[in-house]
């Protein structure tokens, strides 16, 4: 059994909060402009940003705009993480009290 390594929950306004394993926010993410989601880290300096992939699934990018990696829908309703090369790299599924699960595979 894979670690849990962090979780999130929907902030108010349409955001994002994430939190490591012992509760502590370490970053967020917001709606962009044009869709998609741009994240920031607990001192809201922006890391990076996320985007609908042409076959489903969302493509991650770094703050300079070089994809990191891609997330995908899994066959039981979790998601799947993936770096750049295509390797998984864990996995998130739906906490009880609704948000996300993170774990590193």
């Amino acid at each position: 059994m894979s670690k849990k390594e962090g979780y999130s929950r929907k902030g108010i306004f349409g955001n994002i909060n994430h939190y490591d394993a012992s509760g502590r926010k370490v970053g967020e993410s917001r709606p962009g402009i044009f869709g998609g989601m741009n994240h920031y880290d607990a001192n809201g300096n922006k890391t990076g940003s996320s985007h609908q992939g042409l076959l489903g699934g969302m493509n991650h990018y770094d703050a300079k705009g070089n994809k990191i990696g891609s997330s995908h829908q899994g066959i039981l309703g979790g998601v799947n993480h993936y770096d750049e090369k295509g390797k998984k790299t864990g996995h998130s599924n739906h906490g009880i009290l609704g948000g996300w699960n993170h774990y590193d595979d």
